[in-house]
């Protein structure tokens, strides 16, 4: 049997607790080049946050999702594979569509557009308005879902490539792979991130990193290797994200140099989580146990908890600060309240992918 990479499990809860933060600083991150579903003004601490955490903590639970499938695959059959990625991905992207995005829209409609209408006029305007994509001031957006939508035509797309491997019995020999030959596949990436670019997430990049984590990065030897000089990749990171960061926030840089730094700190940074994450990560306790079943439900739940918070947050006279730490902390713990209600709900629970087992 084989071993669970307990630091996996936690590398993909912490990640996904790390959006609490990461949209909560978007209230105040941006100005002119994005926004959010609730926008104040633009804080330079809150923009820097936003902008160092972006470019790895999405493309990393791609990553993630690549290697947890190599080994998903070896105790499940396609057709078994397929019908879980379902039931966990599209079940609740469907559903959340139809019911919990809608009010996300609704909540910016009322604070940028002072709409006055009911509910429902909104929810049909919902799928009329055409906007782009990011739903930030009404009208249609997949929201945080684009994430399950993408995992799983990834999955999809990745099955012919496995299947096609096995068959003609390749031997990829990714141990072989020395560290140089790890930190240099940011190149097939930064090509890959300019195919079906869409709204700035990049089908071909995500594509590009699921299956770099199930043909490469699942492997021991590498995952040796990555432990090995994981002090080397922190220094890349850090490099990389500070001069990325700066070009971005305080050069207003925005060309191809600047997009390739983008892909160069964010695999980095991943190589760097997974690097130290087999030395400090690789526990399991309840609290881990905990989040790591209630993840996904967490991710769906959370931008509606934290869009209707911040929507009263930001209007009380308790400082920027106080306002991201109420959202952040409230949020949390409203959103794991919501989760605790509907996993104990037979057939909804199903509507947010937590399977009956659970």
């Amino acid at each position: 049997m084989l071993e669970r990479k307990h630091y996996i499990d936690n590398l993909r809860w912490l990640t996904i607790l790390l959006l609490f933060p990461f949209h909560a600083a978007q209230i105040w991150s941006g100005g002119e080049y994005c926004g959010f579903y609730i926008w104040e003004f633009t804080s330079r601490p809150m923009y820097v946050f936003s902008t160092f955490i972006y470019p790895w903590f999405m493309a990393l639970l791609f990553v993630l999702a690549g290697i947890s499938s190599n080994y998903a695959l070896k105790k499940r059959s396609n057709k078994q594979f397929v019908a879980e990625r379902f039931e966990k991905l599209m079940v609740p992207f469907l559903f959340g569509l139809l019911f919990l995005i809608p009010a996300v829209t609704y909540i910016s409609e009322i604070y940028f557009n002072n709409y006055q209408g009911t509910y429902l006029h909104q929810y049909i305007m919902f799928f009329q308005k055409a906007t782009d994509l990011t739903g930030y001031k009404g009208g249609f957006t997949p929201a945080h879902l684009w994430f399950l939508l993408y995992l799983f035509i990834i999955a999809l797309l990745s099955l012919p490539v496995i299947m096609v491997r096995k068959k003609a019995m390749l031997d990829i020999p990714a141990g072989k792979l020395p560290y140089g030959g790890i930190l240099l596949l940011f190149i097939p990436e930064w090509l890959m991130l300019h195919v079906l670019n869409i709204g700035g997430k990049s089908l071909g990049q995500f594509f590009m990193l699921y299956l770099f984590g199930y043909f490469i990065l699942y492997d021991e030897e590498i995952q040796r290797k990555l432990k090995q000089y994981r002090f080397i990749s922190l220094i890349l990171s850090i490099v990389s994200g500070i001069i990325y960061t700066y070009l971005y926030c305080f050069a207003h840089l925005r060309n191809e140099l600047e997009t390739g730094l983008f892909v160069i700190y964010g695999w980095t940074m991943i190589l760097t989580l997974l690097g130290y994450g087999q030395s400090y990560l690789n526990f399991a306790n309840k609290i881990s146990g905990y989040f790591t079943s209630a993840s996904f439900p967490i991710y769906i739940l959370h931008l509606n908890v934290l869009v209707i918070i911040a929507f009263f947050a930001v209007q009380l006279s308790i400082g920027i600060w106080g306002k991201f730490l109420l959202i952040v902390l409230l949020s949390l713990a409203v959103t794991i309240l919501c989760y605790e209600l509907v996993r104990r709900i037979p057939y909804v629970n199903l509507l947010f992918g937590i399977s009956k087992k659970k």
